[in-house]
């Protein structure tokens, strides 16, 4: 199933602009909503202001942070059904088991060049 209504959550405003060029080599026809803050994404979404076909997630951020997000989200029935996928430069074993269990579809630890990311976002975002 391709994925069209794309929601990334980072506090990193750098990153919402690298994720959206590398999707626009990805797909002509997806559309990227951006959010740095967890906790005003979560009240959108529970509002229906939002609603992505899957919600690519950062951990580590202030306010509300990536893991806290995800167990609100696969808690509340407006919600759960939302794939979520987290992308984050944590790679530990521990963390990605964790992230899994607590229902994320995958991990994907941030590469470090762009082309990697392009790479990464084919398989998910397809035409």
């Amino acid at each position: 199933m391709p994925f069209r209504r794309i929601l990334l959550i980072d506090d990193d405003t750098e990153d919402h602009e690298i994720f959206k060029t590398a999707l626009d080599l990805v797909s002509k026809t997806a559309e990227c909503k951006t959010s740095t803050n967890a906790r005003e994404a979560l009240a959108m979404l529970i509002s229906k202001q939002l609603n992505p076909d899957v919600i690519f997630l950062d951990l580590n951020m202030p306010i509300m942070s990536g893991q806290d997000f995800l167990r609100e989200v696969k808690m509340r029935s407006e919600t759960q059904h939302i794939p979520v996928i987290i992308i984050s430069t944590s790679s530990h074993a521990a963390t990605v088991k964790l992230m899994k269990e607590m229902g994320a579809m995958d991990f994907i630890t941030k590469p470090d060049r762009f082309d990697k990311l392009v790479e990464i976002l084919k398989p998910i975002i397809t035409e």
